[in-house]
């Protein structure tokens, strides 16, 4: 029998959606070249490559350091600085090793370690709020590539392709079966 507590539900979704922002990561590093993945609008933004280096950096910083105690290796001020140096490939190999990587680790936490005190970027803040973190900011830079993809390619990503059209008829009331 699976393990349906709050504190299991938490983190099985937290993995959940970290696999499912990077998947549509993939998604979008495939439909652009090199050239419009360090495309920057500007001096104060950044290119979908930029964003992807971050994303490595911070879940590597939050879940592999801070919450499994491995070394910081982090060093935020290149993921910003990068102008093309990384190829699309070893963006994605980047990305997705630190996303599988941060899943493996959520989804060994024992719940009591939820409340244990961590320590990523000089932050005092409980494991669960360190997850939190980590999907939350995920899910921001993810919609910025979204977009920024829409964007350069001028194409529908089709995540939500099964909603279009004609809604689907509501479910019978309980205990009534459909004709």
């Amino acid at each position: 029998m699976s393990n349906s507590s709050a504190e299991h539900l938490f983190l099985e979704f937290s993995a959940k959606k970290l696999r499912q922002f990077a998947s549509r990561i993939h998604v979008c590093l495939e439909k652009l070249n090199d050239e419009q993945i360090w495309l920057r609008a500007g001096d104060h933004s950044n290119a979908v490559g930029n964003l992807c280096l971050h994303l490595a950096g911070n879940v590597r910083q939050w879940i592999m350091h801070g919450v499994a105690g491995h070394p910081d290796l982090r060093h935020r001020d290149e993921e910003f600085a990068a102008r093309g140096q990384v190829a699309k490939t070893e963006l994605w190999q980047r990305l997705n090793a630190a996303v599988q990587e941060a899943c493996a680790i959520l989804e060994q936490i024992p719940s009591e370690d939820l409340t244990r005190i961590i320590r990523p970027q000089s932050y005092d803040v409980t494991v669960m709020e360190g997850i939190y973190h980590v999907v939350e900011h995920f899910a921001q830079h993810t919609g910025q590539i979204l977009y920024a993809t829409k964007a350069l390619s001028g194409e529908d990503l089709g995540f939500y392709r099964h909603l279009t059209g004609a809604a689907a008829p509501p479910p019978p009331p309980a205990g009534q079966e459909t004709p």
